[in-house]
């Protein structure tokens, strides 16, 4: 399987583990952002009784509402972004420009981390991850649209299809709706992710993988690893989970304001909700500061849990992909 083969498929598992297991997460953030200037009661109050209704009225399974639109828009989604992310990093790696300073070996030990994708600098990450979100949120911002609408309770859609059919029908301005507001999130959010998830990576990492030799930690996690005689691949995974969980707290607190801009445009039809700079100033003026961090618990949930999910079994499996073929081919 080639590269590019291997990426796909571990991005797809890895889109589909993170979309089944944290559906819940998702549907209660779009029911909560999608009201229309509601004074509320505590958030947490909010999503508590938004569950509770769901669960009462069509059980447990309705929290996972919208998980077929939500594979739809993920997996070919995390397949697509991941693939690309490693391919354009790739390519970026062999720029002297965004190429990484890297830290020089003793002993017979390398320095980084556990891991067969390409170092880039800061900004080399930075603009990376940006620019490929960007770029698949542009190919599949039709399907984010369907999701959206499918997580709400104000569309009565009865298929995927005949959904995506009555939406195409209303023209390409529909098929974009929100795409502004999901850029402004996603191009800040992946590469903020990017650099973050990196930099962790190496303040607590383990040495660069070389096939056929053993991986160890050289920094926190080594002591914890060696007291649990934790295998290296688990070692691995244990670290790429804890930085991406890690940074995603960060890249989502700092760029949520624009997903509660985003859900509002896709999910309500008033003409106060028709483009980016409306759709704030109606939060503004209905809800103040507050009415932009809507969900952000859900959101942060979500985005910690898949982003911890996805990432370990990315890289496990690329890695896993890597030494296979190493193996075949000494």
């Amino acid at each position: 399987m080639s590269n590019v083969g291997q990426q796909l498929l571990s991005g797809a598992l890895s889109g589909l583990a993170t979309t089944i297991c944290l559906q819940p997460f998702d549907f209660l953030k779009t029911r909560v952002q999608q009201e229309d200037g509601v004074l509320r009661p505590k958030n947490s109050a909010v999503i508590w009784n938004t569950a509770r209704h769901v669960v009462a009225t069509n059980g447990v399974t309705g929290l996972w509402r919208g998980t077929a639109a939500s594979l739809v828009r993920n997996v070919p989604g995390v397949a697509l972004y991941f693939t690309t992310l490693t391919q354009l990093r790739g390519i970026m790696a062999t720029s002297p420009y965004f190429v990484i300073v890297r830290q020089k070996v003793s002993n017979g030990q390398g320095s980084g981390n556990a891991s067969v994708l390409p170092k880039l600098s800061n900004q080399g990450n930075l603009l990376a991850g940006a620019t490929t979100r960007v770029g698949v949120g542009f190919i599949l911002n039709p399907f984010s649209v369907l999701k959206a609408r499918f997580e709400s309770n104000m569309y009565a859609y009865e298929s995927l299809f005949g959904a995506l059919k009555s939406i195409a029908r209303q023209g390409p301005s529909e098929l974009l709706r929100g795409f502004l507001a999901s850029s402004l999130r996603d191009a800040p959010y992946a590469g903020l992710f990017v650099v973050f998830y990196e930099g962790i990576k190496r303040e607590t990492g383990t040495s660069s993988i070389v096939p056929g030799q053993a991986v160890f930690f050289e920094r926190p996690l080594h002591f914890v690893a060696e007291v649990l005689h934790i295998s290296t691949s688990a070692q691995s995974s244990v670290l790429h989970s804890v930085a991406a969980a890690s940074a995603s707290a960060l890249a989502t607190a700092i760029t949520h304001p624009f997903d509660v801009i985003k859900t509002k445009i896709q999910v309500r039809s008033e003409a106060r909700y028709n483009g980016l700079l409306r759709t704030a100033h109606t939060i503004w003026a209905q809800r103040g500061a507050v009415g932009f961090l809507d969900g952000l618990s859900l959101r942060m949930a979500r985005k910690v849990g898949s982003s911890a999910i996805g990432w370990a079994v990315y890289e496990a499996l690329l890695m896993f992909l890597h030494r296979s073929r190493a193996l075949k081919d000494p």
